[in-house]
């Protein structure tokens, strides 16, 4: 029930023992995973089982080199650590189904912001997991993922995209800290979507809709924050992004959320949660009176 929590990244294709093409024709259903280099065994048969991958998944191994070439601009080796142990599994989805995120022992970075950085990278119509053998900060996952995607889809993600992908997760992970995070994963998708559909012509009227935006949001942003953004959402206006798939993906993640609260049996989870608050609160209400 992770996805009702609402504070609820790397990227080359390597040489494998078999020839690429094998992944190329990955079809509605197909499931990839991707294992930290750093794992042990244990830890290994831990998480696929977690993951219910089946016996013959295709797997991909991100490496701890490869976190740090792609983060390493972006927040201090520290924070990306000495291991590889972020993993995840992403099942191919139907056209259109959108992108769903789940996580667990990730503790910085949300799934919202994963959906985000994910489109932005041009992941789309997929089913993602992500996990880890103990509690990490989540920043490396994004690396697996897009190497999944590239590996199962045959199609090359733009270097300069998975870059602003990255920093775009990082970004908004840092904005959560101040302002929290639904308020920084809502900032930066309203941003995205006016970009999508009346992008700014200069940096000055970029400058002047992501304060817009934020004002609208009821966020203050520092004058360091602005910059960071109005530098950030520059370089992606510049890249060549499918902008149409951004807002369509950017639209379906959020039916996929809508739809996930109101199934009946996310609705009764709710109503035994409030029931179980409400108990605790008369409980300790009766102690108070007796």
């Amino acid at each position: 029930m992770k996805k009702l929590l609402p504070y609820l990244l790397s990227f080359c294709l390597i040489v494998f023992a078999f020839p690429i093409y094998a992944f190329a024709d990955a079809s509605e259903g197909d499931v990839i995973v991707t294992l930290g280099e750093d794992l042990t065994e244990e830890q290994k048969q831990e998480l696929l089982k977690e993951m219910e991958a089946l016996e013959n998944a295709m797997t991909v191994t991100v490496t701890n080199e490869e976190e740090h070439k792609y983060l390493g601009d972006y927040i201090s080796k520290a924070l990306i650590g000495t291991r590889a142990l972020s993993s995840s599994s992403i099942t191919i989805g139907k056209k259109d189904q959108g992108l769903s995120v789940e996580t667990n022992n990730i503790n910085w970075v949300t799934d919202e912001m994963y959906t985000n950085a994910l489109i932005t990278a041009g992941v789309k119509d997929a089913e993602v997991y992500i996990t880890a053998p103990v509690e990490v900060s989540g920043t490396a996952a994004l690396t697996g993922l897009i190497k999944a995607y590239e590996v199962s889809t045959d199609k090359i993600i733009p270097e300069d995209q998975k870059q602003v992908a990255n920093e775009e997760l990082v970004k908004t992970a840092k904005l959560s800290e101040s302002i929290g995070a639904d308020k920084a994963t809502e900032l930066m998708t309203k941003i995205k979507d006016e970009l999508s559909t009346n992008p700014p012509e200069t940096e000055q009227e970029l400058r002047d809709l992501i304060q817009q935006t934020a004002n609208d949001s009821g966020i203050e942003l520092t004058n360091e924050e602005l910059d960071g953004l109005v530098a950030l959402f520059e370089r992606m206006k510049n890249l060549d992004i499918d902008w149409d798939q951004v807002r369509s993906q950017l639209e379906n993640a959020k039916e996929n959320l809508n739809e996930f609260l109101n199934k009946e049996e996310t609705k009764n989870f709710i109503s035994k949660f409030i029931d179980f608050v409400k108990s605790i609160i008369d409980s300790i209400a009766g102690a108070l009176q007796s």
